[in-house]
């Protein structure tokens, strides 16, 4: 805080990209198919959260929705059209873990979303994908 004293808030900062190029990555990503077996697996996480004993409050239909545009995302910097069961579970910790809501007993024995999603993901099977 001392640092930034008297710089009336602003910092020297370089844009790295510009907004057209943010909108075309966003347009990318629309071309990025999900597999019909990709997306119930997804849909599976998902609803695992809400069902969950150790969840008090699961992810919601917008968090599946986020988890897709992740996963696609994924799929497009690793230069594939299509999104793999592997991108989906990569990113289910860090796009569900805000999104839920731990039982406060789950939280006094030190558990926190990280360990509860990597519990669902170690218990919703893997679809075995057919190829591109």
């Amino acid at each position: 805080l001392e640092r930034f004293r008297g710089t009336g808030g602003t910092l020297d900062v370089e844009p790295v990209t510009s907004p057209a190029e943010i909108l075309a990555a966003q347009s990318a990503i629309d071309h990025v198919r999900v597999d019909g077996i990709v997306a119930r697996y997804l849909l599976e996480i998902v609803a695992s959260t809400r069902q969950h004993d150790k969840i008090q409050l699961g992810a919601s239909p917008r968090a599946s929705l986020a988890l897709q545009r992740a996963a696609q995302a994924q799929a497009a910097m690793d230069g594939r059209d299509y999104v793999l069961p592997d991108d989906v579970k990569a990113l289910a910790g860090p796009t569900l873990g805000h999104r839920i809501v731990v039982e406060i007993g789950a939280e006094l024995r030190g558990e926190d979303s990280d360990d509860i999603i990597g519990d669902i993901l170690d218990t919703v099977a893997v679809p075995i994908e057919p190829g591109p």
